[in-house]
């Protein structure tokens, strides 16, 4: 059952939190559901945030717990004149807060932005397919599969298939 914890903040992935974003997505755990290589270092992540700084498109997220990075959360438009009605979405939460509404807020923060700021039509992203917490999230939020892709990537030296998710937007 998620709790309330009025000391968790979402605010804008800035340089204050490269560190605690790198030990997020360093965590075995967190690295094994996301696509991201593990050991990641500081730098890389810095080169990802300076690229995002002046870029309209591109919203990243953190939730911090007494300013400590619990759980991040990704939002980028994509450029192609063609498809920018549609963006796609990354997260990963600290093993120590998975399920407890850190990914509902993260995700509800980010969608609220593609909604009422960037008017998207069209939210999609990848999830494993045996990840039934994330699956079940998304869903929540008006996710639906769209199909399962084979032998999409690799996790603990196997294949391993993900979904296909989206969420579209009805708009006025």
């Amino acid at each position: 059952m998620p709790h309330s914890y009025p000391t968790i903040v979402i605010e804008r992935f800035n340089e204050a939190h490269l560190d605690g974003v790198t030990a997020l997505y360093s965590e075995p755990s967190v690295a094994a559901q996301t696509l991201q290589m593990p050991y990641q270092s500081r730098e890389l992540w810095r080169q990802r945030l300076a690229q995002r700084v002046d870029n309209e498109r591109q919203v990243s997220l953190v939730a911090l717990h007494q300013g400590a990075v619990i759980g991040s959360c990704s939002l980028e438009q994509f450029s192609r004149v063609r498809r920018a009605h549609c963006a796609g979405i990354g997260m990963g939460v600290s093993p120590a807060w998975q399920r407890q509404g850190i990914g509902s807020r993260l995700l509800a923060a980010v969608l609220e932005v593609a909604d009422n700021w960037m008017n998207l039509r069209r939210v999609e992203l990848t999830v494993y397919a045996d990840n039934q917490a994330a699956i079940g999230l998304y869903q929540k939020f008006g996710f639906e599969t769209e199909g399962q892709l084979r032998d999409y990537a690799i996790r603990g030296g196997q294949y391993v298939d993900v979904l296909s998710m989206a969420r579209l937007r009805t708009m006025p």
